[in-house]
């Protein structure tokens, strides 16, 4: 496998659509890399730029250090899976997965060896002498990846695979790809707008926007440590809650609660702040329904409860905000006011007007 690099991309088509702007991160040697945003920001776009499909306006595309801009597709030895999974609909499974090493002009024995490894790697064996129309979605994906595969090449473009299979088995799939692409050492750029695929099968994700990198890091940065408003509600479901609020001398104010400054960890970076207005981020766990308050303006009115197993999620209205909290699924909704109780430690806070974290 090899590493996959982008440097200053950039990409406009007809009418001046910018599909991508100065696009830069790297793919190391062996990492699942995932393009998470929502549709129309640039993820597939970035993917054909990567295989050639598309030529970029400017900027490099590095593939096992070497600059690949100038090399048509069949020759940067990247294999693309497309969310159609394009399978050749007059051909057996045995020879969409076997056409690649046939135009490669590899040997007879050597592709049915490859294929019969392959195909029982991904639990297809059986399925060899059928035609895709005889195939389930999850089956004809495993027959686009198992011809990707038995390339054995440099690295893997991944666009949306999983968003043709019903909830159940792409949640069974997404394990097995993860297994699978692990004990093959790939390098893997994998295109989605369904951050749990991102966030359970990635070692990075790039979060876009219109064509721009947001943030770059772990799924656990991303989550934890949302780079700004976009990333902090794309990422979560529910999403996080955004609150207008105000530091003070002492405390940050807002309409849920009033928090004292001394009980913030780091808290003289944000002196700078005094007597500016923020955006209070609030995950919805880190929110805790309480018993009714005395103080009848601290109490929250319930206005759906939605039971989904392990948990129910809770929409609350104060003071005319919608918030969303996660409770147990135990939790007890015949009461129609609430308190409400937020973790300090857990807040994040944002500047109202570039939406840039500042804590």
């Amino acid at each position: 496998m090899a590493e996959i690099e982008l440097r200053q991309i950039n990409k406009t088509f007809a009418k001046k659509v910018n599909a991508v702007k100065d696009i830069t991160f790297k793919a190391n040697d062996g990492e699942f890399l995932t393009l998470l945003g929502p549709s129309g920001c640039g993820k597939s776009t970035i993917l054909r730029l990567l295989a050639g499909l598309e030529m970029p306006d400017s900027g490099e595309i590095i593939i096992d250090g070497k600059k690949v801009n100038d090399i048509p597709p069949a020759d940067r030895d990247v294999a693309m899976v497309f969310q159609s999974y394009a399978l050749y609909p007059h051909m057996t499974v045995f020879d969409n997965i076997a056409v690649n090493l046939r135009l490669r002009k590899v040997k007879k024995e050597e592709f049915t060896r490859r294929v019969l490894k392959t195909s029982k790697t991904l639990g297809i064996s059986d399925l060899l002498d059928r035609r895709p129309r005889a195939l389930s979605g999850g089956q004809r994906q495993r027959v686009a990846l198992a011809r990707a595969i038995i390339r054995n090449p440099k690295g893997f473009l991944l666009d949306e695979p999983l968003s043709n299979l019903d909830a159940a088995l792409r949640e069974k799939t997404r394990g097995e790809l993860k297994l699978l692409f692990s004990q093959l050492g790939a390098t893997v750029i994998y295109v989605t707008h369904d951050q749990i695929e991102a966030m359970t099968m990635s070692h990075r994700i790039v979060v876009l926007k219109d064509g721009v990198i947001q943030q770059i890091g772990t799924p656990h940065e991303i989550y934890n440590v949302p780079i700004n408003t976009f990333v902090a509600t794309f990422i979560g479901s529910p999403k996080m809650n955004l609150i207008h609020g105000k530091i003070d001398d002492d405390n940050i104010v807002f309409t849920l609660n009033k928090i004292p400054l001394f009980v913030l960890p780091g808290k003289d970076r944000l002196r700078k702040y005094i007597g500016n207005d923020v955006i209070v981020g609030i995950r919805p766990e880190d929110i805790t329904v309480t018993s009714r308050s005395h103080d009848e303006t601290h109490n929250a009115q319930i206005v759906l409860c939605e039971l989904t197993g392990q948990q129910t999620m809770v929409t609350l209205h104060i003071d005319g905000l919608e918030l969303k909290v996660i409770a147990p699924s135990s939790f007890d909704a015949s009461e129609k006011l609430v308190g409400i109780k937020i973790d300090p430690l857990h807040i994040h806070l944002f500047d109202p007007l570039s939406g840039q974290k500042i804590y």
